[in-house]
C-alpha cells in the first residue's frame, strides 16, 4: 500500500511536468506584440486576448484551450528571466533557471532529507522544488523564538505552503529566484506548512496559498499581488522599510546631516551613480539603524560635484564613507563598483560607535563597554558623568579629544560620557561614602558580569576647562597624562580597581513616551489598514458608513424640523399671550409652558397609562366632586416644578368613574389573590405614579406608613395601617378594618386630617420618587377603566 501510494503520486507530479514543458510555441505571436514590446504593451495584449477567449465569454469549442495558452504565453514573457531564456535560447518552459548560477542550498542540509532523493538515490534527476519547501519548514515556536527577534535588524520572508499544493509547486522556482537575488543582501528565508501550524496561519491573516508573507521589525506584511515576481518582491520590501530610512542628500544640506551626530549615532554616506539606493544599502541600513544615521548620494547629480570634490569619490563606483564627530574626514570608506554585503557590514560594524559615545541604554553600554570576566584581558571603560547642559560641552570636547588622540585598542580601552540626571541610580551605585560629588569627574569601569562592575574614580583627571591660553593647554596635558597612567596601571593583570558595586540596567533613553507610543500606534493601524484591506472589503464598508450617515443626516434633519415647529408654536402662543393683556402689559422675556392637568376617563385611559413610551409616567391625582376644588390648587401647586419634564403627564381622576379600576388595580399589586372593600372617601388626596411600559405603580397618601427607606410589600404596610390603634380610620380606604378595633384602648386621640392638609408631603415623595427611593407595586397588566 505504502509504495503503491508513492508512485501514485510521482505519477501525478510527472504528469503535471511534462504538460508543463510541453511545447508552446512563440509567445509573441500568441499575444500579437513585437519582440521588442514592453511590460505594459504584453499586458495590454493579455488582458485583451484574456475577455475574447475566457471560456465563459467565447462559444468556440477551442476557447478553453486558446485560452490556455494564451495565458502560458503572458507568463512566459512577464517574467524577464524566462523570456530571456526564450529569446537566447527558445525555451518555453520555467527550466530557465538551469542557465543561471545554481544557488548553494547545502546550509539548509540541517533540516529533514528528501525522501524522493532517499528513495531513488542521488542520480534521481526529480524536481526538487517542493523538497526545498521542506527542508526550510519551521515551526510556530521557533517563529516565536527566533524569528521575531532576529526581525528587528533582520527581514525575514516567509512561504506559506501545503504538501498537495500544485500552485505551490510552480511558485517554487520563483521562490528559488528570490533566494537567489535577496539572501546574498542580508534576507532570511524560512517556509511554514499551512497544514501543520494553523494557528500561524491565522495569526499573520494567510489569505490563500501559496502566500509570502515579510515579519520586519516585529510586525508582518502580506504579498497580495497576483503576479509572482522577484521584481516585484523586491519592490514590496522595498516599500515596507521604515520611511525616509536613507535620506536623500545634496551639497547644501550635508553638512547638517553630518553634524547631527548628538543623536548618538555615527553618520554614513551612500554614493551612488544612480537615482535611488540599492537594496542591499537599504537592509544594511535597517540593520545599524539604532547606531548608524544613513544618507544617499546620488552621483550623477549636479547638486553633488561639491561632495565628490571634497571627498575625492570616483563618479562611477559605489562609495560609502562613515563619519564620526569629525566632518571633515570620515573614519572609513569602501568603493568598489558592487559592494559585498559582508564586506561592507564588516567596515560598519567596526565602526558603528562614535568616538566618544553617551552610554544612553544597556544595549550602548554592553556594546560599548561589554562584560569581560577574564582578568588578563579586562576591558576598560572610560566615563565621564556630565549633564545635558551646553555648560558642559568643553569637558566633553576634552575627553573627545583625548579619545582621538589615544593609542590603545578600541578591544581593550573605550571612552563615554553619561548623562547623570538621566542614570542617577546608575552613578549613584558608583559614589563613594567619603565623596558624594561625581558631576565633571571621570570614572574608569571593569564590567565583569552584567550586574557587578569593579570601578575607581581618577581623582585629578577633573576635566575643568575654564582657564584661558597656556592654563588650558597644561590642564589638558596633565588631565590626559593622569588618565594615560591610570589606564596603563590598570590593564595590568597584576592591579585591581579599587571598588566593586552592583548595578541595574540603563534607562533607555530613546525609548518612545505615551504620547509618541500612541501616534505611532494610530499610523501603524492607517498602515495594517490600508494594506491588508481591500477592494472587497473597503466597498462593503463604504456602504455600511454611507448608510449611517444618511440614517444619521435624516434623524439630524426630522430633529431640526420639529424643533422648528415647537419654536413656533412657542411664538404663537407668546403673540396670544401678548394679544390678550390688551397692549398694557409687557410680553415676558421668556416663556413658561403651561401645565396640562388630564381627566382621566376610559377614553384617554390608554393614551395616559397602556401606551406609554419607555421611561414615561402618568402621576394621577384621585378626588370626588366635593373635594376636586379643594384638592388640585395644591396638586397643581406641588407638580409646577416638573411641568418641563417631557417625560412626566399629570391627570386627575374621579373616584366616584374609576372606583372599580382602582379597586382591581390594589388587588393585583397583593402577593395574595383576594377581595377588596375600598371606602371611596378615603381615598381621596392619594396620587399615584404609573410607569405604562414597565406595569408598576407607586403610590402616595397622607396615611401611607412608607418612610425614606420604603417598604417592603403592599400587604405588610395595609396590615400596619390595620393595626394602628391610634387612628381608627387607617387602612379603611383599603377595606382592611380591624376586628379587635372595639376593644383597643382609646386613651389618646387619634390625628385628624382634613382635606385641605391631604397634600402637604407630596412634594417631599415627588422628590423621593425621581430619586427612585420609593416603593415599586409591579402588577401583571394594567385593568380595563370603566366606561361609565
Amino acid at each position: 500500500m505504502r509504495w503503491s501510494a508513492i508512485f501514485q503520486v510521482l505519477f501525478l507530479i510527472l504528469l503535471v511536468a511534462c504538460e508543463a514543458s510541453a511545447n508552446l510555441g512563440d509567445p509573441y505571436k500568441i499575444l500579437g506584440v513585437g519582440r521588442h514590446a514592453t511590460l505594459q504593451e504584453i499586458r495590454r495584449a493579455y488582458k485583451q486576448l484574456a475577455k475574447e477567449w475566457h471560456p465563459d465569454k467565447s462559444n468556440d469549442p477551442e476557447a478553453e484551450k486558446k485560452f490556455v495558452e494564451i495565458k502560458q504565453a503572458y507568463e512566459l514573457l512577464a517574467d524577464a528571466d524566462r523570456r530571456k531564456a526564450y529569446d537566447l535560447h527558445g525555451i518555453t518552459n520555467e527550466d530557465a533557471a538551469m542557465f543561471r548560477e545554481q544557488h548553494d542550498y547545502s546550509q539548509y542540509g540541517r533540516f529533514s532529507p528528501d525522501p524522493f532523493e532517499e528513495f531513488f538515490g542521488h542520480r534521481f534527476h526529480f524536481d526538487q522544488d517542493i523538497s526545498l519547501f521542506h527542508k526550510l519548514s519551521v515551526s510556530t515556536k521557533y517563529f516565536e523564538a527566533n524569528i521575531l527577534p532576529k526581525s528587528q535588524t533582520v527581514p525575514h520572508l516567509l512561504m506559506f505552503y501545503s504538501d498537495w499544493c500544485f500552485a505551490c509547486m510552480k511558485a517554487a522556482g520563483a521562490f528559488k529566484k528570490l533566494i537567489d537575488v535577496l539572501e546574498p543582501l542580508g534576507t532570511s528565508f524560512a517556509t511554514i506548512n499551512s497544514g501543520h501550524e494553523n494557528s500561524l496561519v491565522r495569526k499573520l491573516n494567510v489569505h490563500s496559498i501559496p502566500c509570502v508573507v515579510l515579519i520586519l521589525d516585529g510586525k508582518f506584511y502580506v504579498y497580495k499581488e497576483s503576479i509572482f515576481s522577484v521584481q516585484r518582491i523586491v519592490e514590496f520590501l522595498r516599500h515596507k522599510l521604515p520611511y525616509k530610512l536613507v535620506p536623500t542628500v545634496q551639497d547644501n544640506n550635508v553638512h547638517n546631516f553630518l553634524s547631527g551626530w548628538n543623536d548618538n549615532r555615527v553618520r554614513a554616506l551612500v554614493m551612488e551613480p544612480r537615482g535611488q539606493p540599492r537594496l542591499r544599502y537599504l537592509l544594511s541600513a535597517f540593520h545599524f539603524r539604532f547606531r548608524v544615521a544613513f544618507a544617499f548620494v546620488e552621483l550623477n547629480s549636479p547638486h553633488s560635484d561639491a561632495i565628490k570634490e571634497r571627498y575625492k569619490v570616483h563618479p562611477n563606483l559605489d562609495t560609502v564613507l562613515i563619519f564620526n564627530e569629525d566632518v571633515s574626514r570620515p573614519v572609513a570608506s569602501v568603493s568598489m563598483s558592487d559592494i559585498p554585503l559582508q564586506t561592507l557590514n564588516n567596515v560598519i560594524a567596526a565602526n558603528q560607535y562614535l568616538a566618544l559615545p553617551r552610554l544612553s541604554s544597556q544595549g550602548m553600554l554592553e556594546g560599548v563597554c561589554p562584560a569581560e570576566w577574564n582578568r588578563p584581558r579586562k576591558r576598560l571603560c572610560v566615563i565621564l558623568v556630565t549633564e545635558n547642559t551646553n555648560s558642559h560641552d568643553n569637558a566633553r570636547q576634552a575627553l573627545r579629544k583625548i579619545a582621538l588622540e589615544s593609542s590603545y585598542n578600541p578591544e581593550r580601552v573605550r571612552f563615554a560620557y553619561i548623562f547623570k540626571e538621566k542614570q542617577a541610580e546608575f552613578i549613584n551605585a558608583l559614589a563613594r561614602k567619603d565623596d558624594q560629588e561625581t558631576l565633571l569627574r571621570v570614572v574608569i569601569i571593569w564590567r565583569r558580569d552584567t550586574t557587578h562592575i569593579k570601578y575607581e574614580w581618577v581623582d585629578e583627571a577633573r576635566l575643568h576647562v575654564h582657564q584661558v591660553n597656556n592654563e588650558t593647554a597644561d590642564h589638558y596635558n596633565h588631565t590626559k597624562q593622569k588618565l594615560d597612567d591610570t589606564i596603563q596601571r590598570l590593564l595590568r593583570a597584576s592591579e585591581a580597581l579599587t571598588y566593586e558595586a552592583e548595578v541595574k540596567d540603563l534607562l533607555d533613553e530613546h525609548a518612545q513616551g505615551l504620547v509618541s507610543r500612541i501616534i505611532n500606534k494610530v499610523l501603524l493601524t492607517f498602515e495594517y489598514l490600508a494594506d491588508n484591506l481591500g477592494r472587497e472589503h473597503i466597498l462593503p464598508a463604504l456602504s455600511v458608513l454611507g448608510t449611517v450617515g444618511f440614517i444619521l443626516g435624516v434623524g439630524y434633519l426630522m430633529a431640526y424640523l420639529v424643533r422648528q415647529e415647537e419654536e413656533n408654536i412657542k411664538q404663537q402662543q407668546k403673540t396670544k399671550a401678548s394679544n390678550n393683556n390688551n397692549g398694557t402689559a409687557k410680553t415676558q422675556s421668556t416663556y413658561v409652558p403651561e401645565l396640562k392637568l388630564h381627566e382621566l376617563r376610559a377614553e384617554k385611559y390608554n393614551g395616559l397609562v397602556r401606551l406609554l413610551k419607555p421611561g414615561c409616567r402618568t402621576i394621577v391625582l384621585v378626588t370626588d366632586l366635593q373635594s376636586r376644588s379643594k384638592l388640585i390648587p395644591g396638586y397643581h401647586k406641588a407638580v409646577w416644578p416638573y411641568r418641563k419634564n417631557k417625560t412626566l403627564m399629570f391627570s386627575h381622576m374621579l373616584i366616584e368613574k374609576g372606583l372599580a379600576w382602582y379597586t382591581e388595580l390594589l388587588r393585583l399589586s397583593l402577593t395574595e389573590s383576594r377581595d377588596l372593600k375600598i371606602n371611596p372617601r378615603n381615598c381621596i388626596g392619594t396620587v399615584i405614579a404609573l410607569n405604562g411600559h414597565r406595569k408598576y405603580f407607586c403610590m402616595y397618601h397622607a396615611k401611607h406608613p412608607e418612610t425614606s427607606r420604603g417598604a417592603k410589600r403592599m400587604l405588610k404596610m395595609t396590615r400596619q395601617l390595620s393595626n394602628n390603634y391610634r387612628d381608627p380610620e387607617a387602612g379603611s380606604f383599603l377595606a382592611m378594618e380591624s376586628e379587635s378595633d372595639s376593644s383597643v384602648s382609646t386613651e389618646s386621640e387619634p390625628r385628624i386630617l382634613l382635606e385641605e392638609n391631604l397634600l402637604d408631603g407630596l412634594s417631599n415623595w415627588l422628590d423621593r420618587l425621581f430619586e427612585g427611593t420609593t416603593h415599586r407595586y409591579y402588577i401583571n397588566y394594567w385593568p380595563d377603566f370603566p366606561t361609565k
